[in-house]
Parts: structure tokens; sequence; C-alpha cells
């Protein structure tokens, strides 16, 4: 049984081109499986999340980051009495507009776009991919996904002010997101907090001792798997503590989003989107050890001289790159220079880049641009 302020498919606000009902699908499974099935879904697998594949194939990417991210925001779903379906569907989209090269490459991307007066923001590109990029339907272009999670896509982490997006003047700007949508920003944190601790370990590039000197929750669960299993091989203790961190969050999301529910007497839907501020949410003592957790990654991994290289390699493939095409457009492929006569150069040039995989951005930076990268 779904909450009163979970989102029930029958009431969604439909689709942009109306289509009859599925036979044994609601709305929400179909976007879902709409999703799966795109080319852009598919691209994830070779776009590098933390790691590429010089340290290993074993380390998470995006697609399989979106795949965990999926699996935490069904369970705190259903714990929730929310729109497992939606909350799926908004999980497995919600990395779609990320461009190759993880953060790096947005960082360029962006810059790029900045020094013609506009910006990058993977959100809003994954709404583009959505409504103009796939197409798979002759009777309109984009996935036609139902409008929830066309908002859950740009609303889920953020806010827009709505004089500066006035095109994103149907998405209730004025108004909090459902919950299900208000959770993706949270799983996702416990997705890649963990995941990246667990990737950064098994790359050798931080320790045990750094770990448990620089993440606090981390070190009191090793204590007490250390009393549980005092002659486990260190890798096993290290799980048994990575999986007590994970609960941890999982479990403070879904009790303290409880908790907050019912202080701010929330029953619909409407209550949820007209609250003050965004209702899922940690409790304090575990919103300070996600943070403790987050800092710690950047100032031991991500920002780590192990990773500079890379990155480095990663913001000068996709800034020449955007130089190249922007001075020699009729090198676009056909289709890209078609937009172009619709659209801004800098725009069109960004949507090519944005959609690329690691391996074939590569490919092109040596074909025109004469290195190896």
């Amino acid at each position: 049984m779904l909450a009163g302020y979970a989102v029930h498919a029958e009431h969604s606000r439909g689709r942009r081109f109306p289509e009859p009902p599925h036979p044994y699908r609601n709305d929400f499974q179909r976007d879902r499986d709409r999703v799966i099935h795109a080319r852009a879904f598919r691209r994830l697998e070779d776009k590098t999340q933390v790691f590429t594949r010089r340290y290993s194939d074993h380390f998470r990417n995006r697609l399989t980051h979106t795949i965990e991210v999926a699996q935490i925001t069904r369970t705190v779903a259903g714990a929730l009495s929310l729109n497992v379906d939606l909350a799926e569907a908004l999980a497995l989209v919600h990395d779609l507009g990320h461009p190759p090269f993880g953060h790096a490459g947005e960082k360029a991307l962006d810059a790029a776009m900045r020094a013609h007066g506009l910006f990058f923001d993977h959100n809003l590109h994954a709404l583009r991919i959505v409504e103009d990029f796939e197409q798979r339907y002759a009777a309109f272009r984009g996935l036609n996904l139902t409008f929830e999670v066309r908002e859950g896509i740009i609303k889920h982490s953020r806010d827009y002010d709505a004089a500066k997006h006035p095109e994103l003047a149907e998405y209730l700007l004025d108004q909090r997101p459902p919950l299900e949508a208000q959770l993706i920003d949270l799983t996702d944190e416990i997705g890649y907090n963990t995941a990246d601790l667990d990737d950064g370990y098994e790359a050798h590039l931080l320790t045990l001792e750094q770990i448990r000197a620089g993440v606090p929750v981390f070190e009191q669960f090793f204590r007490e798997v250390e009393q549980t299993y005092p002659n486990a091989p260190e890798k096993l203790k290290f799980n048994e503590t990575l999986k007590k961190v994970f609960n941890r969050l999982t479990g403070d999301l879904i009790t303290n989003t409880q908790t907050r529910l019912k202080q701010s007497s929330i029953e619909t839907l409407e209550d949820v989107r007209r609250h003050e501020e965004r209702v899922a949410a940690f409790s304090p003592a575990a919103e300070a050890e996600r943070k403790q957790i987050k800092d710690f990654l950047y100032e031991n991994l991500y920002y780590s001289a192990s990773l500079s290289e890379e990155k480095d390699d990663a913001e000068r493939i996709i800034s020449e790159l955007f130089v190249f095409w922007m001075e020699r457009p009729s090198a676009l492929p056909h289709y890209y220079q078609e937009k172009a006569q619709q659209e801004s150069l800098p725009r069109v040039v960004c949507d090519y880049i944005a959609g690329m995989t690691d391996h074939f951005i590569i490919e092109q930076y040596e074909k025109h641009c004469g290195k190896e990268s």
C-alpha cells in the first residue's frame, strides 16, 4: 500500500504526447523500461565514475554506479511506502546527462561553455536527452516520459530559480519535488561515498590506516568488526565495516525521514510539495558522518596525485575538441551540422561531446587533434 504522500501512478500528470495505457505495466514502469532501453543508458557503461579501466575492470563505471543507486533507492522507497517504480525510474535516469571522464569532464565542458556565455548542467542535459536526442518512436521525439520523471530529472538534486530558468516553468519550480525525487540525491551519496571508499582501497590509493584515521564512523564500526572477527583477513574486515557504514546511512535516511514526516504532519503529496524545505534527509549525526566521508574522499582520493594526470588529460581532450569543432563545424556529423542551423553552435558542440563515451572521445581526439591521449 502506498502512503498518502506518495505519487500514485493513476494520478500522474501524464505524458507530453498522450498514449493509451499499457495492458500490464503502469506509466512509471514503462518509463523505467524506456530509460533502460535508451542508447544513452547503454553508453553509461563506458563513462568514468572515478577510475578508468587503466586501474581495473572491477571498479565502478557510471552504469554500475547507477544500478547500485537504483537498488538503494528501491529499498528506501519501499520502507517509506513510496512509489518504488517512480523512485527506481528516477534513480536509473539520474546520471544520464553526464559527459565522458566523470566530474573532470563535466568541469571542462562547463568551462568551455562559459567562455561563450553559456553553461553545462548534467541534469538539464539529461532532460534534453529524454526529450529530444533519443529517437525510438515514430509518433514523437524523445522518450515521452511522464511529467513526474521529467520533473525529477531536473529537481532531484537542486532547486532551480524560475526567473533564471523560464524554460523550466512547467516543472512547478515554486514547489518541492515529490519524496521519490528527493531521495535520489541522498541515495546517490550513499552509493558513491561507500563505493569510492571500496574502489579506492582496492586500487591501493587509500590504505586501511588512512580510512580509519580519517573517517570516524568507519573506525567506530571497524573496532566492532575486529571484536567479532579477530582472525579474519584485513579485506574481509574492511568489507564488513563498509557494510555497516552503508547500513548506518541507509537506515538513518529511512528513520529520520519517517520522523520528519510525522513532525511536519505530512499526509499528502500536496503537503510534500508545499513544505518549506525538503523532507527527505539524514539526521544531523548521520549528515555529519556523510560529510566526513565526502571530505575525506575529496582530500585523499579525488584530488590525489595518482588521479591528477588522468584528470588533466580529460580536461585537455574535452577543451581542445570543443575548440576544434567550434572552429570547424563542417567536421561535425551531418546530424549536428543540421542542429547548428537551429541552435547555437556552442550548445550543439556541447551536446555532441556530452553524449560521447570515454573510448569514443579519445578516438575523436586522436583523429582530429592528431595526438595520442
